[in-house]
């Protein structure tokens, strides 16, 4: 079955509280997917963004983004009252998360209606079922607050060293704080999880993101030292990034810390398995970020400002998805095998049988037989404009040198008709998934990120109220009705 999904993260929904969250605009979001015939909704990581806002630098990959919770829903249930929101600013643009201004009243206001909070049969039975993770990570986030905000590497000897004695020890000084960090964990779990059930319920699968690496200051590395190629201090021995490409002739410097694929596959990579069935409580359907690196990885010296020195070396291959489709049968995974591919990254691609990406912004050289153009597309594949890391349609045709070759390609003469031209195309195509981002279909917007910058523009995007009008509707509908994609029968 063909079938056409959208990008929007859940940030960039239009809320009245400075960012998009898991309430009443995002069941309306579903709702307008079911009405335009849409199977999918894919969505940026749902991690916590600690580290330039970005959710691909969390202090946790198990852990959800408070950022996102609802606060209407905490009114609702009696643990936020109508003076709790009196003076809060949240920002002074409707098309952009101010993170700052976020952050700051979205700590306090869950301070307040954890006050408020009674334990629960379904809170205990959420924190017992999640200790695996939650355990550690509530320790941490606790634990970052007491050694002012320091990451692990600077803590005291003991704690650093996530030894038994210090665990007890701090685990007994800022129980409540833990306890705080937990029932953030249990609201947005919760909230989430009626919202998947909520779109699953109307046909709509989550299609979620998983970065391949986690944050060097992180829980994950702090409780799992012995998974990461660190020295014994916690310095890293190299670090991830990917070589010059189209994004950035530098290359791009992660910084990420580097897997030990050796040690990780002694216990069958359970650290892994673990990561992956907890996503599956969160996403339908997984994209997993960086597919070439489980083929091969780019190590990039420790203390570069660039990624040009780096070296691959190989990765784990077949060895880990053989233990994923054994030990989780269920999961079903998209790979991002963007950038530099060689013949082996093509080869554990179709043995994991893996839907690969094709982004039609990549397609336009007029001197090749380029394998993003569309009529080179497998049919099990799925097919965007363009990603979060990509310009707009709009953007990126600005700038592009071969605008005659993209117009005749797409069979127009004007550049104004470029844009719809380019949604035509990927709908039209073999793909068994279409994937537009939410701005190619709307015609305006700001992109979601710029690789290799920092700045507070990243991540903030966010629609107008109003944005998803009858009109908008009605044109998204026809073309996913009109390349037989549409979730109601065509």
């Amino acid at each position: 079955m063909r079938k056409a999904g959208i990008l929007m993260h859940i940030s960039s929904l239009p809320t009245d509280f400075g960012i998009g969250t898991i309430g009443k605009d995002a069941f309306e979001f579903v709702d307008f997917l079911k009405r335009t015939g849409q199977s999918c909704w894919q969505v940026l990581p749902l991690h916590p963004t600690e580290f330039g806002n970005s959710p691909y630098q969390s202090p946790s990959v198990f852990a959800g983004n408070p950022l996102l919770i609802d606060l209407t829903e905490l009114k609702n249930q009696g643990l936020l009252w109508g003076e709790d929101f009196d003076g809060i600013f949240f920002g002074s643009d409707e098309e952009k998360v101010d993170f700052e201004a976020v952050k700051a009243y979205k700590n306090d206001i869950l301070e307040k209606a954890f006050s408020r909070f009674h334990i629960t049969p379904e809170y205990n039975a959420f924190s017992s079922e999640n200790a695996y993770w939650l355990d550690d990570f509530a320790l941490y986030m606790a634990l970052k607050e007491h050694f002012d905000q320091k990451p692990w590497y600077e803590w005291d000897e003991g704690i650093k060293n996530h030894t038994t004695a210090a665990v007890q020890k701090y685990t007994n000084e800022l129980w409540n704080r833990i306890e705080l960090y937990k029932f953030r964990q249990y609201i947005f779990y919760s909230q989430w999880s009626k919202l998947k059930e909520y779109a699953n319920s109307n046909g709509i699968e989550i299609i979620g993101d998983i970065p391949i690496y986690v944050a060097l200051d992180s829980c994950d590395v702090w409780t799992n030292r012995k998974l990461f190629q660190l020295d014994a201090d916690g310095t890293p021995k190299a670090i991830a990034g990917c070589p010059p490409d189209a994004f950035s002739a530098d290359g791009q410097l992660w910084g990420n810390p580097l897997y030990d694929w050796s040690v990780m596959s002694e216990d069958g990579y359970s650290w892994w398995i673990s990561r992956l069935s907890t996503s599956m409580k969160l996403y339908d359907i997984i994209r997993l970020d960086h597919f070439r690196g489980f083929e091969a990885y780019y190590a990039i010296p420790y203390g570069d400002t660039d990624a040009k020195r780096g070296e691959w070396k190989k990765g784990p291959g077949m060895s880990l998805f053989n233990s994923v489709k054994n030990r989780v049968p269920e999961v079903q995974i998209i790979a991002e095998d963007l950038g530099y591919l060689t013949e082996d990254v093509h080869e554990l691609l179709k043995k994991s049988g893996f839907p690969g990406m094709k982004v039609l912004q990549f397609a336009f050289d007029p001197y090749n037989d380029n394998p993003y153009l569309p009529y080179n597309y497998p049919e099990n594949c799925v097919a965007y404009t363009g990603t979060h890391d990509n310009d707009t349609i709009i953007g990126w045709y600005e700038n592009e040198p071969n605008k005659e070759f993209i117009r005749d390609y797409l069979d127009v003469g004007t550049d104004d008709l470029v844009p719809v031209a380019m949604v035509r195309t990927i709908l039209a195509s073999r793909a068994k998934l279409a994937v537009i981002p939410i701005q190619d279909y709307l015609g305006y917007g700001r992109r979601m990120n710029t690789p290799s910058t920092a700045n507070d523009e990243n991540w903030s995007y966010r629609i107008k109220k109003g944005a998803l009008h009858d009109g908008v509707a009605y044109h998204i509908e026809h073309l996913t009705r009109l390349y037989k994609r549409s979730l109601h029968k065509n």
